[in-house]
């Protein structure tokens, strides 16, 4: 690994975020909240978009209707309690008379009006109340706008979750590699936040900016004008935090998801770190990686400082501009000192609502983009479709005659044909042993089976009947698989036994564990079935997980059952005893089996022999140990003693007939025929 300095590091950091704001321009890219650079270009136009996001709202329309509702009579509300003290500075302390319209409005007396005690107190109880409702409409407004945010999350993540696990393996691994995790965080809660920065925040600020704006227009239009002039300062810089300050933010927290993921990187690779002494350089970029986050931090602090002196110092100064000209009225006449008082005071309520339209137009830009990419991902086709006429399977009324019928396949956007005309035929119940070199297509076949994916020709049948013509998720009810790279959940034992079989009893449960071999282990453990395995069950040996993953599919009791390498991870004593439990547990059920190590298959009812894509060769153990020269050299070469280690520099020798390398060469001390 190159040594970078957390210096370089930061020069390039700079030349990249540069480059990135060219490209905001030209090319109209956005850096989401996470740090993740998309295109704010859209495929749909607005009205598009619009109608999408309220069929997904759905039946909370009703929410955002009351919502809206009380945002807009809060924030009237809102408005007025600065009003009083115009009131209080020229009626209750200048002594002069309320308005006549004022007066009608107020439920009091003339005395109490004109008292300025009881006045002073009737503004203070004014204040107060409206301030109450104010308050307490805006939290009922919001609680039910983010009910609806939520609501809103839930439903596209659902909807879009359940969609792309429809859609080809090809392309599921793609979104893995490109970021789904990303499209359910940030483009589902974007289409959620589209409540608040389209609907909810920019119908507040606009309430109280038209409110606040009528109140100075109705003071004095002149100084009005004047304090215009603090818009465009207030836009220009929030432009200013949204593009260059915010940026800066996402790329350190960016930086800092980095320093955590490198650290439980290298916890979890502990013995490999300390096999290789590299412990010191671990912890070297640990700290060069802090270095740059530091960096980072100051890069910020100058540029929110520059912000705020710009702020600090424009605020006073436009202020007192307005202060000298209201307070030049003033001494003329032409205005109150209330007027000037309530002026200034809604003045400063002006930048509230600049601020939130203008955070609102760049939130709605960004959740707009996202809503038109789930939208694109919602578009695409799922992967195999049940066909109209599709049946569905019932798991006692199947017998497990499996055929392959000319199959053929090869993967999307290759040339390579990785089966090529494929017939082959399983007996119910009946045990078929899938054997040749990596790459021959033994997976792929077994994937056919499973209906991961269509034959691109040919066709596969169970019972007679083709599986297209078999409604998916039935089908995939009948199936067992036990995988070479097993797969746990981060759960109880118990959890992941009971995965393919929720409603199975414990003595069931118990049964499969003892027929996987895995009661040892799991009665030695703290709490049992009830034990936590941690992600991918990274705290069992690699034994164990293969024997969860036995018990798994013992449970389920599948009709047709694939086995890849499934005891290749197993010690000689537990691979005999599930060997064991499997040859009286298959015997009913149509069975699959992928093994390197042919010990693990000479019992089998048929071995098929699978090189480029085709079939060699294909009988019992005995019959292709007679007729096979490629069998019988692949059992030899598993059974053959391993040739002497030579001196450095001696040429090795020449193999010999019947013993040039092949990739299936893993040692089996029981492997002899």
């Amino acid at each position: 690994m190159a040594f970078t300095s957390s210096r370089r590091q930061y020069s390039t950091y700079r030349e990249e975020a540069s480059q990135r704001r060219v490209r905001s321009k030209s090319q109209r890219t956005i850096v989401t909240r996470h740090g993740t650079e998309v295109s704010s270009r859209r495929n749909r136009s607005l009205g598009e978009l619009l109608r999408s996001f309220a069929a997904t709202v759905g039946r909370d329309r009703g929410k955002v209707i009351v919502a809206l509702a009380c945002a807009t009579v809060g924030s009237a509300l809102e408005l007025l309690p600065p009003a009083a003290t115009k009131i209080a500075i020229d009626n209750v302390f200048g002594g002069a008379p309320l308005p006549e319209a004022l007066r009608r409005w107020l439920p009091v007396g003339d005395a109490a009006l004109t008292d300025p005690s009881s006045l002073l107190a009737l503004l203070a109880i004014t204040i107060v109340a409206l301030s109450f409702v104010a308050v307490l409409l805006s939290i009922t407004g919001r609680l039910l706008a983010t009910r609806t945010v939520k609501s809103v999350q839930n439903r596209m993540r659902r909807r879009v979750l359940g969609h792309a696990m429809k859609l080809p393996l090809s392309r599921i691994h793609h979104i893995r590699a490109g970021g789904m995790v990303t499209a359910l965080r940030e483009d589902a809660a974007g289409v959620g936040d589209l409540v608040f920065s389209m609907l909810y925040n920019p119908w507040r600020a606009v309430i109280q900016l038209i409110g606040s704006l009528a109140v100075l227009g109705a003071t004095d239009w002149r100084l009005l004008l004047g304090a215009l002039i603090v818009l465009p300062v207030v836009v220009l810089s929030h432009r200013t935090w949204i593009g260059r300050i915010r940026p800066i933010y996402r790329d350190i927290k960016q930086t800092r998801e980095s320093i955590d993921a490198h650290a439980a990187e290298v916890f979890g690779g502990m013995r490999v770190v300390r096999g290789f002494d590299r412990t010191r350089s671990e912890a070297a970029r640990a700290a060069r990686s802090s270095h740059l986050m530091s960096r980072q931090e100051m890069f910020v602090w100058w540029w929110s400082r520059g912000i705020d002196l710009a702020w600090a110092l424009f605020i006073p100064c436009a202020s007192a501009a307005l202060l000298w000209y209201g307070g030049t009225q003033v001494l003329r006449g032409t205005l109150t000192a209330g007027d000037l008082v309530l002026f200034l005071t809604y003045v400063m309520m002006l930048l509230l609502p600049i601020q939130m339209l203008a955070s609102s137009a760049t939130a709605f830009q960004t959740n707009l983009a996202g809503l038109d990419r789930l939208l694109d991902l919602l578009a695409e086709q799922p992967d195999m479709p049940d066909r109209p006429s599709a049946i569905r399977l019932a798991k006692p009324a199947i017998h497990g005659h499996v055929e392959l019928r000319g199959v053929s396949y090869r993967y999307p956007q290759t040339e390579r044909t990785v089966l090529d005309h494929i017939t082959l035929q399983a007996p119910p119940g009946k045990t078929v042993a899938l054997v040749g070199p990596s790459g021959s297509g033994k997976t792929t076949l077994c994937n056919l089976i499973a209906r991961f994916f269509d034959p691109t020709e040919g066709s596969v049948l169970i019972d007679g009947t083709d599986l297209r013509d078999i409604q998916l998720r039935s089908w995939h009810r009948v199936l067992g698989i036990v995988e070479q790279d097993v797969f746990l959940f981060d759960g109880s034992v118990e959890d992941n036994i009971r995965y393919g079989t929720r409603e199975a009893s414990a003595a069931a449960v118990r049964e499969a564990i003892e027929r996987a071999n895995a009661a040892d282990f799991i009665d030695a453990m703290p709490n049992g079935l009830q034990t936590r395995i941690g992600e991918r069950g990274v705290r069992l040996s690699g034994g164990q997980r293969q024997r969860l993953a036995i018990a798994r599919a013992l449970l389920a009791d599948p009709k047709i059952l694939i086995l890849d390498e499934a005891t290749s991870s197993l010690d000689s004593e537990s691979e005999r005893l599930i060997q064991s439990a499997l040859a009286h547990l298959l015997r009913d059920r149509t069975t699959f089996v992928i093994a390197h190590r042919l010990s693990t298959i000479q019992h089998a009812d048929q071995i098929v022999v699978l090189e480029d894509g085709r079939i060699t060769a294909s009988g019992t153990h005995q019959h292709l140990m007679e007729t096979s020269d490629r069998y019988r050299q692949m059992v030899l070469l598993q059974t053959a003693p391993p040739p002497a280690p030579k001196a450095i520099g001696t040429p090795a020798a020449t193999p010999q007939r019947g013993q040039a390398h092949s990739p299936m060469s893993v040692p089996s001390s029981s492997a002899a025929p």
